[in-house]
């Protein structure tokens, strides 16, 4: 069998190396990958993720029996419905049902018709009309772009100033819509979810991402400073509950509104004193959360795609180790931030996943804003913990930061 991976980030680095790892798959390919994927993939860095033809030509030359879209914008631009027309079978949701990731208020619409918990919400499509909002609404206040926004759309303000200065900041112009949040007390927690229709089979092993870009999640949202699992203290009934009341009928509406949805839906989830609620929907796997889940996943990645196209049960088998990983970023994300920083002193044979790094000549030079995860496995949190930062001390660059508190919540509970 033959796979092709769609993306270049590190949660294609992830993909393309556990998928390498089936005994079903003679080869695995990925574009337009990145340099570090060399060990575990062949990578086409000619066609670019966006080049639908330029993919759907090649899986064709090629003989690709599955494509594995990674990143966001690929499936909301409808690459997976490209490859299907041609009968190449997709891991990742066509553009209809990639709506619930790309449009906020889509997936808020749907939540508040089948009655899924999430926070109360308010629609505004111009500028004048949100900052009359903020100037009276209950504080904290969400702030969310309607759109995909790579994970750093969301703005949190705790003061009408926050909220006038965050109404601005997402409206550069007069008109758009934004969805307004009512501000949700509790514990964030991330939910693989495997869905093929109605068909919907939740990982039980859950992850903890670590949005904010500084420690004590202070500064700005990012895409995720680094996760770990499994998340023991949020107990099996809390996963089952989430199941019973976000999973299962997410999946079903989808369905019954005629929104086919096949692939990885994500379930970014806070628990409440009221029980689990649905903070955001993502139509593919979290980053980083891939990095560490697909890490701990002992069983066989491809086997679980097959099964969830044929609607057959999917048992998952974890390894017993804690996975934490830490991610360098460049300094001055999500903002402005400058390119071209040699970075050195790792190995990619194994403990690092890559985002952000490009070859110049014989050294590798950040690329991007997230640049490369550090993992770090163990017996329990702290002693993963301790590994991943010690993976993330072994880097050297002048330009990189990290949080230095991935996982403590666990520790200290």
């Amino acid at each position: 069998m033959k796979v092709l991976v769609v993306g270049a980030g590190g949660r294609e680095h992830a993909l393309a190396s556990k998928l390498n790892q089936s005994t079903i798959i003679d080869q695995v390919f990925v574009i337009p990958g990145n340099e570090a994927m060399r060990n575990v993939a062949e990578v086409h860095d000619e066609i670019a993720e966006s080049d639908h033809q330029g993919i759907l030509k090649f899986a064709k030359q090629n003989d690709i029996d599955w494509v594995v879209i990674g990143p966001e914008q690929p499936l909301i631009d409808g690459l997976a419905d490209v490859l299907r027309k041609e009968q190449i079978k997709v891991f990742g949701p066509g553009k209809d049902a990639a709506q619930i990731e790309g449009s906020k208020l889509f997936a808020k619409q749907l939540m508040e018709k089948y009655h899924i918990p999430t926070a109360e919400y308010r629609e505004v499509s111009n500028r004048s009309v949100a900052i009359n909002y903020v100037e009276s609404c209950e504080l904290p206040v969400v702030i969310k772009k309607d759109g995909l926004a790579a994970g750093k759309g969301v703005i949190i303000a705790k003061s009408r100033e926050e909220a006038i200065e965050g109404v601005k900041a997402v409206y550069p112009n007069e008109e758009g819509k934004v969805v307004f949040e009512r501000f949700l007390e509790g514990e964030e927690f991330s939910l693989m979810t495997f869905v093929n229709g109605d068909y919907a089979v939740p990982f039980d092993c859950i992850a903890q991402d670590h949005k904010r870009a500084y420690d004590n999640d202070e500064g700005p949202n990012t895409g995720g400073m680094g996760a770990y699992c499994p998340v023991s203290h949020i107990d099996k009934e809390v996963l089952r509950q989430t199941n019973e009341q976000i999973a299962q009928p997410i999946a079903k509406a989808m369905a019954q509104e005629g929104h086919e949805f096949f692939g990885l839906l994500y379930i970014g989830a806070i628990l409440t004193k009221e029980g689990p609620k649905v903070i955001e929907f993502n139509a593919r796997f979290g980053d980083p959360e891939a990095q560490v889940l697909l890490t701990r996943l002992d069983s066989d990645l491809m086997e679980h795609i097959i099964a969830l196209d044929e609607q057959n049960s999917i048992h998952f088998e974890w390894k017993d180790e804690v996975v934490v990983g830490v991610m360098l970023a460049s300094k001055g994300y999500p903002g402005n931030y400058s390119k071209g920083h040699e970075v050195s002193g790792f190995k990619l044979e194994s403990g690092y996943f890559v985002s952000g790094l490009k070859k110049d000549g014989e050294h590798f030079v950040n690329s991007g804003g997230r640049v490369i995860l550090a993992i770090g496995e163990g017996t329990t949190v702290k002693e993963a913990q301790k590994v991943a930062y010690e993976n993330a001390q072994r880097i050297k660059c002048d330009n990189l930061f990290y949080r230095n508190d991935i996982g403590d919540k666990a520790i200290k509970i």
